[in-house]
């Protein structure tokens, strides 16, 4: 049998805050390596035997940073859901159990979120095959990670009898929600209890066939979303009306607590799903005073910090046990012991009808990205990058004008019937009204910089007359 890995991408980058953002969250970061999350997730799956394609789900705001992460790693996925809004990871699990039952009806499921680490790779793929041989026989197989310390921040999975003729394998007794730290000692000095690690392995049938019997609405709902999906590029796009009414819930909750072929496979794995810059602290490399750096830091009689810098350099001198993220529009201080309360700075921000929480200075886009310098009144001025043999939509604005400069690269700009090859230096007026187009007819990246001016500067003042990306 083939194992199927399916990756849940849908997080909405709030624990992580300034780094993740609503529209770059921390599975499309680089948080422990060069690589991010997700690219991590699908490449440590080539040790895996019989492993297929990856299956992606992702919130559609996001398909075009995952496509262009997995063409950064030589990966083509098997196929890319688009979820028009989010609902948890059973609709996610059902319409990828769904569609693979579709191609393969004895289809193996490795459903694995995009943003854990897993630091023991090769202890990672005996757990994969083990639950492999399991799931065969219809069992749904959960991971339990083997735990370290009496956690407060994840659920836990208490084993019940172990299975016959196999070893180190336990049926499942019961899920807990996230305890006290003292109930939580007494888990861990029990022994019969693991780390809910939200990772899983079943046949794609067996799930659906448990779908069916406890949650059949969300099972319709999600065939109904599949059913009336739409193509789109590589993208497939969720029918909106049926997904929307999917409810909301997760695998757990839909499933597994009520299944009575629930079996926990214990998976010692160095694992961690990153859910604080506390977690992250205790899996970085730290120098000799036990600090986690990265980026353009300077630290004098400073111990046990994780500090971060982005775009500026950080002085950190006679400070201990600190969280300091440094980004372009924000910078966070906090003590690792409260890093949890993080959501409270995003709620602020939410209810004061700001922008941090949702987007980086530099924001990306299919083309390229492009990044605020400057702003004041009636203008604002940012700095362009347009990827080789890319192009921006064919627009129209109704209350901004555009002076483009050439920093670098070639750039081919359509303005009504006119075409313009422009070079480094040169420079083109875009005026109000005018249809226009920005290509980068080169070899290398194409670098501008853009002068908007006019009476109103949103993003929402596109009018797109043609697009490749096909978006509205």
């Amino acid at each position: 049998m083939h194992i199927h890995p399916v990756i849940l991408s849908g997080g909405s980058g709030t624990r992580l805050w300034p780094l993740s953002r609503a529209a770059l969250p921390k599975q499309l970061l680089p948080l422990v390596s060069d690589r991010t999350m997700l690219q991590e997730t699908v490449l440590r799956l080539s040790g895996i035997a019989d492993v297929t394609s990856p299956t992606l789900v992702c919130n559609q705001e996001h398909r075009f940073m995952v496509a262009e992460q997995m063409r950064a790693i030589d990966v083509v996925p098997e196929a890319i859901f688009l979820e028009p809004v989010g609902r948890n990871t059973a609709p996610a699990a059902a319409v990828a159990a769904l569609a693979l039952m579709a191609q393969d009806a004895e289809a193996l499921m490795l459903l694995l979120p995009a943003d854990h680490l897993i630091g023991d790779v090769n202890a990672f793929e005996r757990a994969v095959a083990q639950a492999a041989a399991i799931a065969q026989s219809g069992q749904l197989v959960t991971f339990g990670i083997v735990p370290l310390a009496p956690e407060t921040g994840y659920g836990y999975i208490q084993r019940g009898i172990k299975l016959e003729d196999v070893d180190n394998v336990f049926s499942v007794e019961r899920f807990v929600e996230k305890p006290s730290r003292e109930i939580a000692q007494g888990y861990l000095e029990s022994g019969d209890y693991f780390w809910n690690s939200g990772m899983f392995l079943f046949k794609a049938a067996a799930f659906i066939e448990e779908l069916r019997k406890y949650h059949p609405d969300m099972l319709a709902a999600s065939q109904a979303a599949l059913d009336h999906c739409q193509r789109d590029l590589d993208f497939v796009r969720l029918d909106t009306e049926a997904f929307t009414a999917c409810p909301s819930e997760s695998i757990d909750y839909a499933v597994m607590e009520r299944t009575k072929n629930a079996v926990v496979v214990p998976a010692d794995i160095a694992w961690s799903d990153i859910g604080s810059w506390s977690a992250l602290w205790e899996v970085g490399e730290k120098d000799h005073a036990g600090n986690v750096l990265r980026g353009d830091i300077y630290s004098d009689d400073a111990s046990n910090n994780l500090i971060r810098a982005e775009s500026r350099m950080v002085v950190a001198i006679g400070v201990s046990d600190l969280v300091i993220v440094e980004t372009s529009d924000a910078i966070m201080v906090a003590h690792k012991d409260c890093v949890q309360n993080v959501k409270k700075a995003v709620e602020y921000l939410k209810q004061n009808n700001r922008t941090e929480h949702l987007n980086h200075t530099r924001v990306f886009r299919p083309w390229g990205w492009y990044e605020g310098i400057d702003a004041g009144d009636r203008f604002q001025v940012k700095r362009i990058m347009v990827k080789p043999g890319e192009k921006l939509s064919l627009q129209m604005h109704h209350h901004r004008a555009e002076h483009w400069i050439v920093v670098s690269g070639t750039a081919r700009v359509t303005r009504n019937d006119e075409v313009l090859l422009l070079t480094e230096n040169q420079s083109t007026y875009i005026p109000l009204g005018s249809t226009h187009r920005l290509e980068n007819a080169g070899k290398i990246p194409l670098h501008m910089i853009e002068v908007q001016s006019g009476a109103y500067l949103g993003e929402d003042d596109i009018v797109r007359f043609e697009d490749i990306y096909q978006r509205s």
